[in-house]
């Protein structure tokens, strides 16, 4: 089964070697068929601690690293301006 890679915002670079991705989806309400926003949090391991709070960053899933972390970074994406 191939591995989710998900694309989102960094909100939190506290912990040590850990970081909270934000990623935001976008759905059509079931009823009023009107486009809405979803989004949620993920925490994702960052070995060296380079990321920071407002980095674009791609996530793939991996095997559970701890309670929370199932995640892992994969690398950083150029925010085009």
């Amino acid at each position: 089964m191939p591995k989710r890679l998900l694309t989102g915002t960094v909100v939190s670079s506290n912990s040590n070697k850990t970081i909270v991705v934000k990623v935001i989806r976008k759905v059509k309400h079931k009823l009023y068929r009107k486009i809405i926003s979803r989004s949620k949090k993920y925490h994702a391991h960052d070995e060296k601690n380079e990321f920071n709070v407002g980095d674009t960053v791609s996530i793939v899933e991996t095997k559970p690293i701890s309670k929370l972390k199932t995640w892992q970074v994969l690398s950083q994406n150029e925010v085009q301006k």
